[in-house]
């Protein structure tokens, strides 16, 4: 009876520190994940800041051809 005893008393620590660290990756995670959104964002808004400016380019060669 006391074997039985002691082996959740050897598993509690490791547990707990198997915890410790899917809290600590959990937080490394959610770090890059938001830097990774960010950069997202950015590279959208300069892409479609681009696509813009090539519309309004292309389509002001284009007025002075009807006039």
């Amino acid at each position: 009876m006391s074997e039985s005893q002691e082996e959740p008393a050897d598993e509690a620590p490791s547990i707990l520190e198997e915890a410790e660290a899917a809290k600590a990756s959990a937080k490394k995670a959610s770090g890059s994940s938001r830097k990774r959104q960010l950069v997202t964002g950015a590279a959208i808004g300069i892409g479609s800041a681009a696509l813009v400016a090539a519309l309004l380019y292309a389509n002001r060669s284009r007025k002075g051809d009807k006039a």
